[in-house]
Formats: C-alpha cells, sequence, structure tokens
C-alpha cells in the first residue's frame, strides 16, 4: 500500500526523534528502516528483559510494536507534527524467544487527525505479537 507522504524530511525527523528515546536506547533496539508508512525496529535478545519462563517480557514486545507503530504513523503526518498513542490492542501468538526481533508497524489509514496502524513483533519468521492502534 502506498501512503501520501506530507513532509520530504520525514526519514531525517524519525531518525532524529527516535535517537532521542531513552527507553528504546535502555532497550537496546535499533531504528532498522523508514519508508513512507511503515517502520522496522530491531531489538536484540537480552536476558534482563525476560520474564520468569526466559521469554521477552510482555512489556517490552508492546513498547517496541508500539514504537514502530508509532513511526509508521508519524511518516505520513504533516511536517512539525508529533505523534502519540491514542489506544492500541496487542495479541500475543507465541512465546517471544529467539536471539533478535523485529517489530514492523505499518499504517492501514492515515486521516486528518488519526492515523490507524497495525503492527507484528517477529522472532525468525514467526509471528509472535501482533498490534492494532490508533495514533494522533
Amino acid at each position: 500500500m502506498t501512503h501520501m507522504v506530507r513532509d520530504p524530511d520525514f526519514e531525517a525527523r524519525i531518525r532524529a526523534s527516535f535517537a532521542t528515546q531513552k527507553f528504546m536506547a535502555t532497550l537496546g533496539a535499533r531504528l532498522e528502516r523508514v519508508a513512507p508508512g511503515e517502520v522496522t525496529i530491531a531489538l536484540p535478545f537480552r536476558a534482563d528483559l525476560t520474564q520468569q519462563n526466559g521469554f521477552l517480557h510482555a512489556g517490552v514486545v508492546t513498547s517496541v510494536v508500539d514504537s514502530a507503530c508509532g513511526y509508521a504513523a508519524l511518516s505520513v503526518m504533516e511536517p512539525g507534527a508529533d505523534v502519540l498513542s491514542v489506544e492500541f490492542k496487542v495479541n500475543f501468538l507465541a512465546p517471544a524467544q529467539g536471539s533478535e526481533f523485529l517489530a514492523v508497524g505499518r499504517v492501514v489509514r492515515a486521516g486528518r487527525t488519526l492515523v490507524v496502524v497495525s503492527g507484528e513483533l517477529l522472532a525468525g519468521g514467526t509471528v509472535v505479537a501482533i498490534m492494532q492502534g490508533t495514533m494522533i
């Protein structure tokens, strides 16, 4: 799906914003790919980010997918816009285990005020979690 780019400098703006996110830095997340309506964030496995069974903690999964979705939404917003999550729902489909995870956020529909997004966290070729959300 192609999305209208309203800000020709969206990629630089997203990369600069991501660089200021202290929480993503704390998690060790890296911004991998920025395209109109789609953003990918990579997260290497770390034992200190796991829950009691050794799987990546649901809070970490949610945080990384939320950021990917938020930046995907920002990629189709006006210059100077900022983005915030309005709501989201996450379904966990499989235990989050692996050496590296990819969070992919995609714009489903961009309106004037709200942007509907979907996202997923992948471990290898396995979809671990899916997200449906709204950004403003």
